[in-house]
């Protein structure tokens, strides 16, 4: 019988009759300040089940490898069983949020780099800032471990540039988590939707992403279906 062994901000985890696979469920909550705000968004379950699918086969298409198995339903999909590591591991292509408000710089601030940041996953810490030697430290991954993951992160964020980019989004930053499978090789597990990455619109910088829910900019839903809508047709005409 399935038991469910993880509920999240905004998704719960089932076992499967495969010891290798799990459910996922997405669900409408939206939250921010680290869950201490909630709400309940219509929809908002299956529009992240729908962006994530085509996200993470996109970034299969392209040789990354991802916890992915296929999607179930319309708010659920199957995925490997992995261990998760402890990191939020985050990409900022331009400077928002925490970031500008944390260094005093205005939001937009456009990196020559990417700037590249590791935080402890603790909901109960408010997911503090972790170095890599801190890291090391706490036995939470080996140097070599680190290494591939940020390989895995600069990937991420060179193929998903470009396709958002084609369809008039700018990628601002993002967070992506990772975990080790039965055998040990590490994978991009989680999601990626528009509740852990910063969307612009490039003509309007209008957000596309969470930060409408987290500022009160207006409703959420239309602005994850327009994202999907644009994710959609480029997709499917790439496949045509």
């Amino acid at each position: 019988m399935a038991k469910m062994i993880y509920a999240g901000k905004a998704k719960q985890l089932w076992t499967t009759d495969n010891d290798q696979l799990l459910r996922v469920v997405y669900t409408n909550q939206a939250t921010a300040l680290n869950g201490k705000r909630k709400d309940q968004i219509s929809g908002k379950g299956e529009l992240n089940n729908q962006i994530s699918t085509l996200i993470f086969e996109y970034l299969a298409d392209h040789g990354v490898a991802t916890h992915f198995v296929k999607k179930l339903s319309a708010t659920e999909e199957i995925v490997k069983k992995v261990k998760i590591i402890p990191l939020e591991v985050v990409t900022r292509n331009i400077g928002a949020g925490h970031f500008a408000s944390r260094f005093g710089v205005e939001e937009g601030l456009r990196f020559t780099k990417p700037v590249e940041e590791l935080y402890y996953k603790s909901d109960e810490l408010d997911d503090p800032f972790m170095n890599e030697s801190q890291a090391y430290a706490l036995k939470i991954a080996t140097a070599a471990e680190i290494e591939k993951i940020w390989k895995i992160s600069r990937q991420v964020n060179q193929l998903l540039r470009s396709l958002f980019a084609e369809i008039g989004l700018e990628l601002v930053d993002f967070k992506l988590e990772f975990g080790k499978t039965a055998a040990g090789e590490i994978i991009l597990a989680d999601e990626f939707s528009p509740d852990n990455c910063r969307l612009w619109d490039m003509k309007t910088q209008q957000h596309m992403d969470k930060d409408v829910f987290r500022r009160d900019l207006g409703e959420l839903a239309p602005v994850y279906q327009e994202v999907l809508r644009r994710l959609t047709s480029k997709l499917e005409a790439g496949k045509a």
